[in-house]
C-alpha cells in the first residue's frame, strides 16, 4: 500500500495513495479517507474541546484520522475500531509516528464491541447509512452520540422506498429536503432510543455537501425519554402550494391544506423542534480562534447560521416562491427586513444560501416577495 503524508489540525497521518482522476478518488484507496469530510472532523474536534467527555470510541477508523486527532488536539482517551486489517494495520502506524499513548486499536465488528462496552462519547461515522449500527450505539453510549449520514438521497425522499425500509419514516423530495432528511435521521435515532427509556437532546445538527452530522446528549429515564417523544411529529406538506405545517404525535392525523383544500402530505415520523443549544454553538465559536482547524472560516458561518436560525422544521427557497409568482427575487436582506416590517421573525438558514425560515403566513409572505 502506497503512503502519503496528510495534515488535518495539528495531527499528521498517514493516508493511502489514491487515484485523483477518478470520479471518487476515495473509493479507489484500500483504506477510505475523504479529505471533502475535514469540516466533519474540525467541527468534532470544535465540539470535544467544549463537552471534554471522558472518553470517545471512533467506531469505524479507516485511517483512523478522526480519532487521532481527538486524542492528538483534545487530549482525550481514544479507541479507534475497525473491522479491516489494513486499516488497523495503518492505524498503528499512525499512532507510533504521533508517539500516542492515550489510544487503543481494536479490530471488531462494530455492533459487537458496543454491545459489550460502554464508552462517554460514541461516533458513528460509516459509508453509507448509520441506521444498522444505531441500536447498540445507543446502547454503549454514556453521555455523547455523534451520528454522521452520508446517504442524502434516501433520507431526502429522492430514493423514497430505500428511506422508508432504512428509517420507517415517509420522506418528501421537495425544496427542503435537505432540512427533511437530517430530521428524518434524528426521528429514528431518537426512536430507536425510547425504547430503552433513553431521552436524546440536540446539541448541534447540521447538513453539509453530502452528508447530515448529530451531536446528541444522552439523558436516561422515562421522564427525559417523554420529553424527547413530545418532539416526534410529522410536516404536512400541501401538494399544490407552498403552504405546510407541523403536526406533533407518532401518528399523522388528516389535514387539508387552508389555502387550497388539497389534502396534506404527512412527512415523518420526524423530530419537530430545536437541533442546536444556543450555549454550545456559543461556546463554540469563541473557541475557534485558539485552534488549528482548516475549515475555521466555513466553521464560523456555519455555526452562526445555525445559531441565529429560527426552530422552525422546514425552510422556503424563496427563489422558487418568486418563480412562482412571476417575479424576480429581490436581495435576501431585503426580504428579511419586509418580513420583520410586518411583525414577523425570519432567519438564514444554513442548508441553502436561499432558503428563508420565517412563521410569516403564506399569503403575506408571498407579499413581502413580491414587495407590491
Amino acid at each position: 500500500m502506497e503512503l502519503i503524508e496528510a495534515v488535518e489540525g495539528n495531527t499528521r497521518f498517514f493516508i493511502p495513495g489514491q487515484d485523483e482522476d477518478s470520479a471518487f478518488p476515495p473509493g479507489t484507496a484500500p483504506v477510505f479517507y475523504n479529505r471533502r469530510m475535514e469540516l466533519n472532523r474540525d467541527a468534532t474536534v470544535l465540539l470535544l474541546q467544549v463537552l471534554h467527555p471522558s472518553d470517545y470510541i471512533d467506531t469505524m477508523g479507516a485511517t483512523g484520522a478522526r480519532g487521532l486527532r481527538i486524542a492528538q488536539e483534545c487530549g482525550i482517551t481514544v479507541t479507534i475500531n475497525d473491522r479491516d486489517p489494513r486499516a488497523v494495520d495503518l492505524i498503528q502506524k499512525n499512532i507510533a509516528l504521533l508517539n500516542l499513548e492515550n489510544v487503543t486499536v481494536t479490530k471488531s465488528d462494530v455492533n459487537v464491541l458496543l454491545s459489550g462496552h460502554r464508552f462517554d462519547a460514541v461516533d458513528l461515522d460509516p459509508f453509507g447509512t448509520p441506521a444498522p449500527f444505531i441500536d447498540s450505539a445507543i446502547r454503549s453510549a454514556r453521555h455523547f452520540l455523534m451520528v454522521t449520514a452520508t446517504d442524502t438521497a434516501p433520507l431526502c425522499g429522492a430514493h423514497k422506498k430505500a428511506g422508508m425500509r432504512r428509517y420507517f419514516a415517509q420522506p418528501l423530495n421537495n425544496e427542503y429536503h435537505r432540512e427533511t432528511g437530517l430530521r428524518t435521521l434524528l426521528g429514528f435515532v431518537v426512536r430507536e432510543a425510547l425504547k430503552y427509556d433513553i431521552g436524546l437532546v440536540p446539541q448541534f445538527c447540521f447538513a453539509h455537501e453530502h452528508f447530515v452530522r448529530l451531536h446528541l446528549h444522552v439523558r436516561r429515564g422515562a421522564p427525559a425519554a417523554e420529553r424527547t417523544l413530545s418532539s416526534i411529529g410529522y410536516i404536512l406538506q400541501c401538494p399544490k402550494c407552498p403552504s405546510r405545517s407541523e403536526q406533533h404525535g407518532m401518528l399523522p392525523q388528516p389535514a387539508v391544506c387552508e389555502y387550497c383544500g388539497a389534502p396534506f402530505i404527512p412527512i415523518g415520523p420526524l423530530w419537530l423542534g430545536t437541533i442546536q443549544s444556543d450555549t454550545l454553538l456559543d461556546a463554540m465559536v469563541e473557541k475557534i480562534p485558539q485552534l488549528p482547524l482548516g475549515s475555521s472560516r466555513e466553521l464560523v458561518t456555519l455555526l452562526t447560521l445555525c445559531r441565529n436560525e429560527l426552530p422552525t422544521a422546514g425552510f422556503y427557497d424563496y427563489h422558487q416562491l418568486a418563480r412562482r409568482e412571476r417575479r424576480s427575487p429581490p436581495p435576501m436582506e431585503e426580504l428579511l427586513g419586509r418580513i420583520h416590517a410586518m411583525g414577523f421573525p425570519a432567519t438564514r438558514c444554513h442548508y441553502l444560501g436561499t432558503g428563508l425560515k420565517t412563521t410569516t403566513p403564506l399569503p403575506l409572505l408571498l407579499e413581502a416577495v413580491k414587495g407590491d
